[in-house]
């Protein structure tokens, strides 16, 4: 079992973060974090990389759920997205997969709300590239 769901997608940058933040909505999560790699190496490497953003999505009911059985989970929370840029018009996504991350934890309450979340994430990649 991998340790993240990914994909590669067709179209620009930006139209890939809006589709990937609406498709999450759609699973219940928002984006609490967004972290630009390309701009923060930049500032502080003057490195140039493709575009590459980190978001960080929270599903309040699953981050509660995981916080009551286990109160250090805080430490693998936001889910973390990648969405890459590959070439002019192609896009990797990629998540991490929650059942694999929990796996070190050995907390066997968080195995289900593990599997729930990883239902999710992985419908996200799955369906992203059904999005108009």
């Amino acid at each position: 079992m991998s340790y993240y769901f990914s994909t590669n997608t067709m179209g620009t940058f930006d139209e890939t973060i809006d589709k990937v933040t609406a498709l999450l909505k759609q699973e219940g999560f928002g984006i609490l974090t967004e972290i630009d790699m390309k701009q923060t190496l930049k500032n502080k490497l003057d490195v140039d990389i493709k575009n590459y953003k980190i978001l960080g999505a929270c599903n309040p009911p699953f981050a509660y759920k995981a916080l009551q059985a286990e109160n250090k989970i805080g430490t693998m929370l936001p889910c973390n997205f990648i969405v890459q840029e590959l070439g002019p018009n192609q896009m990797e996504v990629s998540c991490i997969n929650p059942m694999v991350s929990m796996q070190a934890v050995g907390n066997d309450t968080l195995k289900d709300v593990a599997q729930e979340v990883s239902s999710k994430l992985e419908n996200v990649i799955k369906n992203l590239n059904n999005e108009a």
